[in-house]
């Protein structure tokens, strides 16, 4: 439920992300301050072909259904510079060139910041979560319909990694590893782990890493996955699971646009 005018003025922290999936458009209203929801998530299934056109008006759909007036935040599964899109692997190859910021603020009407997923979730956990704190390089993994993956160092985003996208094992390292492969083919848990775990020690050789997080919907069972990983390097699981990109969206957006703007 969107809120009304009045808390509108008392929680000026308050913007909108909105995450752009591979399988869902997700988004919510999140306190900027301390990257708490304040609103249930809507969750629109992702069209297919995902062109945008289709997407975009999906995301008009969730801006419309939070009654939201003022700038907000937008992720999407690709390299993104500058809100143009450069790489769309699990979406339409339509998105390719297309310059997101500009249609999405055609689309809503609204002010937007576009930012790579992972790197968003990467963002809120090192804000508020799991990488809160924590000094030296942070790598966050989201596993889900591919591998997204965000790099922080001492607080400070190196954007669009893409590391899914590493050749690894003859194939890209989401074709091997991603969240799907249990969620969709019924790959077992400890057949999907040990995949994981052996990307995640090709990953530890190529950075000296504080912190790997564990990200995506199946960090939920992260318990089941812990004992088959035997990387040297912490590895944790995402304290915002996933709702990381909708906060680090929304985060990104106030720190652009200031929280004056949404009022």
């Amino acid at each position: 439920m969107a809120l009304n005018e009045c808390e509108r003025k008392v929680a000026v922290s308050v913007f909108l992300g909105v995450d752009i999936g591979g399988s869902g458009v997700k988004g919510a209203l999140v306190d900027v301050a301390t990257g708490e929801l304040v609103s249930a998530r809507y969750r629109v299934a992702t069209p297919r072909p995902a062109t945008p056109d289709a997407v975009l008006k999906v995301v008009e759909q969730v801006v419309r259904h939070f009654e939201w007036k003022g700038a907000f935040g937008c992720t999407f599964p690709g390299v993104t510079v500058s809100d143009t899109i450069l790489t769309a692997e699990n979406m339409d190859p339509g998105w390719v060139g297309v310059n997101a910021g500009v249609a999405i603020t055609e689309s809503t009407g609204l002010r937007v910041t576009v930012l790579n997923d992972a790197d968003a979730a990467a963002i809120a956990e090192s804000t508020f979560g799991a990488g809160s704190g924590v000094r030296g390089t942070v790598l966050l993994l989201t596993f889900g319909t591919g591998i997204g993956s965000g790099l922080i160092h001492d607080g400070v985003l190196v954007a669009n990694t893409e590391l899914g996208h590493l050749e690894f094992r003859g194939m890209k390292a989401e074709d091997y590893a991603a969240a799907r492969l249990v969620e969709r083919e019924d790959m077992r848990i400890d057949w999907w782990a040990s995949r994981v775990n052996e990307f995640l020690v090709h990953v530890e050789r190529l950075f000296a890493l504080s912190r790997i997080i564990f990200g995506g919907g199946i960090a939920k069972r992260f318990d089941e996955i812990e004992p088959f990983l035997t990387v040297q390097t912490r590895v944790v699981p995402a304290a915002l699971l996933n709702n990381a990109g909708i906060v680090g969206a929304a985060y990104t957006a106030g720190q652009r646009y200031g929280s004056a703007d949404n009022d």
